[in-house]
Formats: C-alpha cells, structure tokens, sequence
C-alpha cells in the first residue's frame, strides 16, 4: 500500500473570492492565503487518513468564470493579474471559462467535475478536497468514491453586507469529511491557526 496520501484540491474561485472578500473587507483579519491554506487542509487530511505516513498536495486547480477584456474595467483587470500571480506562487493551476453573455457564471461546476474525476480516473489522487459549497458538486463526490477516492469538502459559513455563505446540505451529507473554516475563528483553541491563514497587506505590514 502507498504510505504516501496525495490530495487534490478543487478550487470553486468564486465562492474562495467570496469568501477572502469578506475576511479583508468585513472581519478584517487580512488576506486569506493559498500557501497557509494548503497547510491547514494536509493537516485536516492527515487527522483523517492516518493509515498514511505522509500527507502532501499533488494538485490544485481554480475554476471561475472569466469576463472577455471588452467587459473588463482597469480595477477588474488587476484584481484578475493579482489572483494570477498569488495562483502561480501557490502551485494552483488556473482553469477559467468564459461568462455568458448575462454576466453570469456558467459552466465552472462542470469544468471542476470534469477534472476531478480525470485526475481519479488516472489514479492520480488519494483525496480530492472541494472548495465549495455548491450542491451541483453532489453527483462529483459519489463518483469520486466510486472510483476509490475520498472526498473531503472545505466550506465558508458566514453572514455578510454582502452576501451571506452557507454550504448544501446534500453536498455535504456526500462528503466522508467535512471542515467549516469559520469554526476556527471563534475557538480559542485555534486563534493561532486562524491568524497564520492570513497575510496583511503591504502598506500595513511596511508599518510594523
């Protein structure tokens, strides 16, 4: 048996957005980060799979949907260069598909689903970690699992000015693991941890 546990982790972009949005914005604890993030989730895993002896992050993709340059104002465009640069640093490969014409998001639940079961079809991953709250991404898991892979799901619950995150019942019924980031912030036990997800940003780190 392999004692080394591989982990693929699926980024639902928008929702991970959403959710760094709000940290940064409303909770202002800094800017929630990949590399930390990464570390969080193979610790996670390993309390989980303890059969291993190791526990690493093979693979990481971002799925989001991506406005042509005509719809895309100067703001927009470093926003989108920043991500890129934070994805590349953190070994996370971007996957975007084009907006439709509304402006709204189509089609990124099948492009997350569509990789995650070709990285088990080729045996590439142990456990495949979903950055989601989604309910689209129910039918994913069950087919991961039948495919001898675990699934894990990474969730945001929390109440904004701007919007308000909650994960599906189904999606996470689905899931052999589950972990509501948000439970860390208010257990004492966890402040350490809480804080090492997030970095400040340069104009506040310049002053220290």
């Amino acid at each position: 048996m392999n004692n080394f546990c591989r982990i693929g982790v699926f980024y639902d972009g928008s929702y991970f957005s959403y959710a760094q949005a709000y940290f940064y914005n409303e909770k202002k604890v800094g800017w929630l980060s990949f590399t930390p993030f990464h570390r969080l989730i193979e610790q996670f895993i390993s309390s989980k799979e303890q059969r291993y002896a190791a526990h690493r992050i093979v693979y990481a993709s971002w799925h989001q949907g991506l406005f042509p340059p005509s719809q895309t104002n100067e703001k927009q465009f470093q926003v989108e260069r920043n991500r890129h640069i934070d994805l590349m640093h953190a070994g996370i490969e971007p996957k975007y598909v084009p907006m439709s014409p509304n402006g709204h998001e189509k089609g990124v639940d099948v492009s997350l689903a569509i990789d995650g079961m070709e990285r088990a079809i080729e045996g590439k991953i142990d456990v495949a970690v979903l950055v989601s709250g989604d309910g689209d991404l129910t039918p994913l898991t069950r087919s991961l699992m039948k495919h001898g892979v675990r699934v894990a799901v990474f969730y945001f619950e929390y109440d904004s000015s701007a919007r308000n995150s909650r994960i599906n019942g189904r999606l996470l019924n689905a899931c052999n693991y589950s972990f509501n980031v948000n439970s860390l912030e208010n257990d004492p036990r966890y402040a350490a941890v809480f804080q090492s997800l997030f970095r400040q940003p340069q104009a506040v780190a310049a002053k220290k």
